[in-house]
């Protein structure tokens, strides 16, 4: 009975409290439903300085805050506990709150099917695999030889009798190129350079596919097992790492010069398949190119800065440090091999006097004939065998130079700062997965025409240029789907050449 009179009591007190209150509430004349602000009205009394030490919650720009409807409660809403009222807005708060989260969740939803925008002119390059140099331009030509030569280069067509995609001289990317001199057939080697990071899960990609040399016989084919006809391609393996250029033999056509990043230089010979070694150096020290202007005598060039000259009858070799970077590519003049230009990440063109080697020891170097410096690195520096000088730089310009007096230099003559004849625009922003531009030149011109050379354009073409900077040709097709990075030039016919950095190859005839 003591515990139903504890309980009894406390019921008493406790009503007498609820009584109170009300009145208490009545007499400052505030409803239940106001105490739900009672937090932030304690809030609002805070002093200034505490609210600027709150940090506020920043909104982005364009989205305003909507925070999500809550539950109120229907005791503090004086609302009766399971009246049909309570019930009613316990609904609505609750059909509320779940439209809210559908909403939300309807704004973080995927769109399906393909989007359309209205994009602002300029915002894209619309101009990507646009011919900037048409049918029209050779139309409007008004110097009738020049026409007549922007016609007959337009005129080229592509090889028809593969695809392109199916013409892969190289399992690698493609890093240089050249025709075989010979005339009654289309006969393309090409080097190959593997990507330095592939992807992880692209398997087709082994160590054992880097330094090889592909042939591609346009002439050719070889059948497949149901009798179909494929591209007659070979690829020897020739070294261990890319190979950065080649260069044929001067005397014999059988045999093919290769320069590879392994510091080695091998003769192939393509008639008995022995590829022997006639140069090896530092592992470490990698070769950029390769010239054999007389027999038994081979200059290279290498990636840390140096010339080299090596003597096959003797077995002696001479280097020559001629720059603190490297030498992307060097070129002897075909008239006068002693000239040598180099081209370097040093940012300059330079032209030596193989004939004059001046200083004692390590500092012993060609005689320095002349020097141009451009805004950034030179990829190349090429004669033709006109006595004219192309550059390519990274700056955007491919520079020409004429020296048609070259052949009257004497030992120890100087030639004044360089300064290009021609500079053309160009755009030659490759990128780390597409092959360094090169402007390559036709040494022999058909007929004893106008010299040209062939340099790559990132839009999926093959510009074509004379030696006075004009342009002749623009060379496409649908089926190139990639940069023709590394071009080449035919020495003696209207063939032209370019390598994609998937090993694929684009012919014109």
């Amino acid at each position: 009975m003591a515990d139903e009179d504890e309980a009894n009591e406390y019921e008493r007190l406790r009503q007498e409290n609820i009584l109170k209150n009300k009145a208490l509430l009545k007499q400052l004349q505030l409803d239940p439903a106001s105490l739900g602000n009672t937090k932030t009205a304690a809030s609002s009394s805070k002093s200034p300085a505490s609210k600027s030490k709150r940090k506020k919650k920043r909104v982005p720009e364009g989205e305003p805050e909507t925070p999500l409807p809550r539950r109120t409660s229907s005791r503090l809403a004086g609302l009766p506990a399971d009246s049909e009222r309570a019930k009613r807005k316990a609904d609505e708060d609750d059909a509320a709150l779940q439209a809210a989260e559908s909403a939300s969740r309807a704004k973080r939803a995927r769109v399906p099917g393909d989007l359309s925008f209205e994009l602002k002119r300029g915002l894209l390059d619309a101009t990507k695999g646009v011919r900037s140099f048409t049918e029209e331009d050779v139309e409007e030509t008004t110097d009738k030889s020049l026409k007549g030569l922007r016609k007959t280069m337009m005129g080229l067509k592509m090889y028809e009798k593969f695809e392109m995609n199916d013409i892969k001289i190289c399992p690698e990317r493609i890093y240089h190129l050249a025709f075989h001199p010979v005339v009654d057939k289309q006969l393309i080697f090409a080097g190959d350079k593997s990507f330095k990071h592939p992807h992880p899960l692209d398997t087709d990609r082994t160590p054992e596919q880097v330094g090889n040399l592909g042939v591609f016989d346009a002439q050719s084919h070889k059948e497949d097992e149901d009798g179909g006809e494929l591209p007659d391609i070979s690829h020897f393996k020739v070294h261990a790492r890319a190979i950065s250029t080649f260069t044929f033999d001067p005397v014999s056509p059988t045999s093919i010069f290769t320069a590879s990043y392994d510091g080695s230089v091998r003769k192939f010979d393509l008639a008995t398949g022995i590829a022997s070694e006639v140069f090896v150096g530092d592992e470490h020290d990698g070769l950029s190119g390769v010239e054999v202007p007389y027999p038994n005598l081979v200059y290279f060039s290498t990636l840390d800065g140096r010339l080299g000259r090596r003597d096959l009858r003797v077995r002696r070799t001479e280097v020559w440090a001629l720059s603190e970077k490297k030498i992307g590519g060097f070129s002897l003049h075909p008239r006068v091999p002693h000239l040598a230009a180099t081209g370097s990440l040093d940012r300059t063109v330079k032209i030596w006097d193989l004939r004059n080697i001046k200083g004692t020891g390590e500092d012993r170097s060609p005689d320095l004939l002349a020097e141009h410096k451009s805004q950034l690195s030179v990829s190349c520096a090429l004669w033709n065998s006109n006595g004219t000088l192309a550059t390519t730089s990274y700056d955007d310009t491919v520079k020409l130079y004429k020296f048609p007096d070259a052949m009257n230099w004497g030992a120890g003559d100087t030639v004044e700062q360089l300064e290009p004849t021609h500079t053309i625009r160009h755009n030659n922003q490759t990128g780390r997965w597409v092959t360094i531009l090169r402007a390559q030149w036709q040494q022999t011109p058909p007929g004893g025409g106008p010299h040209k050379f062939v340099i790559a354009n990132m839009k999926r073409f093959l510009d074509i240029y004379t030696e006075n900077g004009d342009q002749l040709a623009q060379l496409g097709g649908e089926s190139i789907s990639a940069v023709p990075a590394v071009a080449q030039f035919h020495p003696t016919q209207d063939w032209v050449a370019g390598g994609t950095g998937s090993g694929k190859l684009a012919l014109f005839m």
